[in-house]
Formats: structure tokens, sequence, C-alpha cells
């Protein structure tokens, strides 16, 4: 593709004489670069792309796109356009180089700390019940219409990205487009918002479900992490707001876009608690502008009736019934790793949930759901980690509310990636209660073990912080990790001796 044509689709600015030059393709990787590439210097968070432009002139780059002006181009060995912002113009490239596929999809973002990935596939349920071919980007998976799963989902280290870089993000999306999906539900980080990785999307409706610490170590700071997640709606037709968060609040202080509000209490859309089943969920009442139901939700926890609702509300602007959204919420199954309860056979006589809560609000809320599910007597016991190389302030607040709110707690590694795993226990500690009931048990798979066979009748016991994923990331890298494998294998071999059969 020629400079002229490839900038022309991205709205981007190019000097004339580069305009005839043809693209092979375009690249932020130094190493990948190819005869014929256009070469984007990105500052990283640990490498600067304009330290490599000899090394991707070397490789056969003819065209470099920088911040400032490098004096490897002078001379002539590769033209160079110099840009502003190279991250803006990676997503505007990209989406041009892939045939603006934006302008061909209804695209919903969701932002927010806790609640996107449910909201979403809460929404591809809604949206697909009413007819609707549907793709979705986010922590668990990447699938286009009819659940197929979008090949470069596989990609080595994309997994563990809820927002795709650029240069997979849009060839997703062209992927997407070429299936016929019509409306794409994505979650947007507030990493993905800050980079803008997502700048060359006008998405159709952005969601905002609540904001609590987390990210700091990226972001610094609470507003910081805040204005990241407001740039959402500068980028979007109407806007779906959780009034009953104080960020929300604010947001809808701060917005120009068309809003409607969510909330447990008075907003556009309402859920009132009908009836509480324990873990089989609850009965709700939902109040619309227009009308107002009945259905049931077979989730635990109260705040999957605010991502629930979150869900209706943006299909019911979009004119789906309240009869599939009642039908729909009915049915649903909920999300993988999100308080998920696992099946064992035989049946044990205690309760095994696993939940990606890792920030001290999930795991709050997390906490206060299971504990209006329990009886008398019933314990709850807590087993989790932190994160390493992660806001280390959050670690001291997690473990006060576990403090707090569970019964037994053990404390084990989740993630330590590069990080000395005893500076990560060492500051959880300073927020336990010495005078609960707490073990430390540093291997995870052990803890697991050691969770399941000493469990009394009764108790709920649950796995936070990894939730739907299925791997283990410490310092000598990443590897197979699936606790409802763990789970199951320790409850088999725990049943057969106790029954003394093989």
């Amino acid at each position: 593709m020629k400079v002229s044509e490839l900038f022309g689709r991205a709205g981007l600015d190019y000097s004339p004489e580069v305009g005839d030059i043809e693209v092979a393709n375009i690249v932020t990787d130094s190493k990948q670069v190819t005869e014929g590439s256009l070469f984007l210097c990105i500052k990283g968070l640990h490498t600067d792309g304009h330290g490599f432009v000899k090394d991707a002139i070397n490789a056969g780059a003819k065209v470099i796109v920088t911040e400032q002006v490098r004096e490897a181009c002078v001379g002539g060995a590769a033209a160079q356009i110099v840009l502003k912002n190279t991250r803006r113009a990676a997503a505007l490239l990209y989406n041009a180089w892939y045939g603006n596929p934006t302008k061909k999809l209804k695209i919903i973002g969701v932002t927010g700390t806790n609640g996107k990935t449910s909201v979403c596939t809460l929404l591809s349920e809604l949206f697909e019940a009413a007819g609707y071919r549907c793709g979705i980007i986010g922590t668990v998976c990447c699938k286009s219409a009819d659940g197929r799963v979008l090949s470069l989902s596989q990609k080595k280290g994309l997994a563990n990205m809820t927002t795709p870089d650029p240069e997979s993000l849009y060839a997703m999306l062209a992927e997407m487009a070429a299936d016929g999906v019509e409306i794409v539900l994505m979650e947007a980080t507030s990493h993905a918002l800050a980079l803008h990785k997502v700048d060359a999307i006008r998405f159709d409706t952005a969601v905002f479900t609540n904001l609590s610490r987390d990210h700091l170590d990226f972001h610094g700071e609470m507003d910081a992490y805040f204005e990241a997640k407001k740039r959402l709606f500068s980028m979007c037709r109407q806007a779906v707001i959780n009034d009953d968060d104080s960020f929300g609040r604010q947001l809808l202080n701060e917005i120009s876009c068309p809003a409607v509000t969510y909330s447990m209490a008075e907003g556009d859309y309402c859920a009132l608690v009908l009836e509480r089943r324990g873990l089989g969920g609850f009965r709700i009442r939902i109040r619309t502008p227009k009308e107002a139901f009945e259905t049931d939700l077979p989730l635990v926890g109260e705040f999957f009736i605010k991502n629930a609702l979150a869900a209706a509300a943006v299909a019911l602007e979009y004119g789906v019934s309240s009869e599939t959204v009642c039908a729909c919420l009915r049915q649903t199954r909920g999300v993988c790793g999100r308080m998920e309860r696992l099946t064992l056979e035989p049946p044990p006589n205690f309760t095994v949930l696993i939940d990606y809560a890792h920030t001290p609000d999930a795991l709050e809320n997390l906490l206060k759901s299971v504990r209006a599910c329990r009886g008398e007597g019933e314990r709850i016991v807590l087993l989790f980690g932190c994160g390493g190389e992660r806001d280390r302030g959050k670690r001291k607040e997690m473990a006060i509310i576990a403090s707090r709110l569970a019964d037994r707690i053990i404390l084990t590694s989740d993630n330590s990636r590069g990080e000395d795993p005893e500076q990560i226990f060492s500051d959880v500690l300073k927020g336990i209660d010495k005078e609960k009931e707490y073990v430390v048990i540093k291997d995870r798979q052990e803890a697991i073990a050691y969770a399941i066979e000493s469990a009394r009748e009764g108790d709920a016991i649950l796995l936070a912080g990894k939730g739907h994923e299925t791997y283990e990331i410490n310092g000598s890298g990443r590897h197979a990790f699936d606790e409802r494998e763990i789970v199951r294998t320790v409850w088999s071999r725990l049943w057969r001796k106790r029954n003394g059969t093989k």
C-alpha cells in the first residue's frame, strides 16, 4: 500500500514527496522489520523504539515514523515522517491498513475496575438472543460470530492482555467484519485508553461500571486512573453509567455525550432484590423508563445484579425486548472464573468457588456476597495472594479486608512475576489480623490441597485471584496452572483415601 493511501485512510499528515513509497507492512518491533516495512517508533515502558531506527533501516525499513527527527534517516536511507504521538498513530495506521473495520462495526466499550468481563459476556448473550451477530474482545476470550475463537487470540502473550495492542486489535476487528459481525463487545482498560490503543474507534456506546484502587503502579494516583477511564467517554456516541459509584456520578458531570444511568437505588434503570436464594441467586425486579419486569438471576453475589442491570440497560437502549432480557438473564451461567462454583464428583460436603478478585474492592464484594449466603457455623475459607510487579499499596488493604470478612485465611502466591515473593508476603502480612486464623503456604498448589484436605462440612472455600487464568507466572516464566484440575485431583485422591479405594 502506498504511503499516500495508508495515511489518507488514517487521516494523518505526511510529506507529498513520500506519498508514492510502497509500504509492505507496519511494525513496532525492529526485530520484525522486513524489506519495505514502515517502522513505528514507540516509546514503551522499558524500551524506546526511537533507539532502534538504525536497526530498522538496516533490516529494510523504507519509512520511519517518529516523534522526533532521527539522524539515521538523513541522507535518504529511509523516508521519515514526524508525528506528535506515534502511539495514537499506531491505532490509526493499523486500522487503515486493515481497511478501517471500525467503520463497519458497532463497538460497545465497557470500562471500570471490576465487572468488565461479566458485562461484556452478558451483553453478548443478550444481543445474540435478540438475533445479532456478535464478537467479543476481553480478558477471558476474543471471539467472532458464532463463538469462533479468533486466530490471533492464540498468539503468545496476547492471552494475558485484556485490550490487545493495535497490531492485533485492528486485525481482529477486520476478521470480525469479514465474518459479518454487527456488534462488538470490548473491554476497554485504563492502560489501553492511556496508551491510545483504541484511538481509531468511535464507540457506539461506552459503559462505566465502577472505579476502585487498581493499577496505581502504572497511573500513579486515582485521579490519573479516573482520567484514563474518562477518555472513553470522549470517544463515544452515548454512555451508560453506574450512578451508585462516586466516580460514576463525577463522570456524569464531566462528559458531554448523552447518558443514561443504572442503579440499585435511583436511576434510569433500577434493580430491586425481591428474593435471595443463597447460592441459587436472586429474584429481581428491573424498572426502566418505559416499564418494569421481574426475572430470575442464577448468579451468586449482589455485584452480579449490577452487572446484569448494566447489560440489560444497554440491550434495552438498543431495542432488545424485555421478554428477551428476562429469558436470557434467567438462563445465564455467568462467566468462567467469576464466582464460579466447581462441580465435584462425588459431591463433597463443602463448596469451592473460583473468582478473579484481585483488587480490594473486588475481594470485599466477593466475601460479602458469599457471607450473605452462609448459614450459622458455616465458614468462609479464603485462599488468596497478591501479584508481583503491581501496585504494592493494595496488598495491605486486601489483607485487612480478608481478616475482617473471612473466617480462615490461606495466604499463598499469585503471579509473583519477577518480584521477590518474600517481599509480597511481607507486604500482605502487614494487614493480616494476627488474632484471626491464618496460615501461609507459599506454593499455591500445596495451599489448594491444604484447603481441600482440611475443609469442614459447610465450608465455602474461595480461591481468589486467578479466576479464568490457567497459568502461574513466577521468576522462571509462565507455567500451566489450572485450579479446577488441581481441586478435582486433590478431591478425588482424598475421597478414595477416606473410602479405602484406589
